[in-house]
């Protein structure tokens, strides 16, 4: 079933770009996570993430247009296929494929991901670590990472991994775009900072990462 964003943010379907920032602002402050303790964090962090991609996507003008269009769509199209439950499945499947380092497994299971839930931004950031493990699958990997950071611009561990994957794609210019990015949304970072030092002296070097530990290429 489609989410309703506007719902889950509290607010009508013509509110304008400074009432949704407002009211997110608003829910940021009563909602955050590190507001709780125990059970009740574990609570809010899935609920701030709901918030968090709601903002992201009513913020963003052509993902906002997408979203309406959805929540329009007459419902009951007789697939009786639940988007949700399809994400949970073939993400669980990737993860799995992942740390059994089939990268060309994982990749597929994470793409379909993205098929049934195209605004699920780990979706598009797990189908980028997979392909980022298979040399040819790097053009893929790009622009995985990239809808990922579209999806959740403030996401500074997204802003990061797109600047490493472009430039071991040998997108120079992308990839410090990226990385200034991830200083913008996450302060000076040493490693972000060495980073866009090597590429802008012409050297390359990979400093972060898979989500599921190193993996073979």
């Amino acid at each position: 079933m489609e989410k309703d964003f506007y719902s889950i943010l509290g607010i009508e379907r013509n509110a304008s770009s400074d009432q949704i920032r407002r009211r997110f602002l608003d829910l940021t402050r009563e909602k955050h996570p590190d507001r709780f303790r125990g059970e009740a964090k574990e609570a809010a962090e899935e609920e701030f993430q709901d918030i968090t991609q709601a903002f992201n996507v009513l913020s963003n003008p052509s993902l906002r247009r997408e979203h309406d269009q959805g929540l329009d769509r007459p419902k009951g199209d007789g697939t009786g296929a639940d988007p949700g439950q399809l994400v949970r499945v073939y993400m669980q499947r990737g993860i799995r494929a992942y740390k059994a380092k089939n990268a060309v497994e994982a990749a597929d299971n994470f793409r379909r991901a993205t098929e049934a839930d195209p605004r699920n931004a780990l979706a598009w950031h797990h189908l980028a670590r997979a392909c980022h493990g298979v040399q040819r699958y790097l053009p893929q990997a790009c622009e995985a990472i990239s809808k990922a950071c579209e999806l959740e611009p403030m996401k500074v561990t997204y802003q990061q991994l797109a600047g490493q994957i472009h430039a071991d794609a040998g997108r120079r210019d992308d990839a410090l775009r990226y990385y200034r990015m991830a200083l913008k949304w996450g302060g000076d970072d040493p490693v972000v900072l060495g980073a866009i030092e090597e590429l802008e002296s012409g050297k390359k070097k990979s400093l972060l990462g898979g989500i599921f530990g190193k993996m073979d290429r």
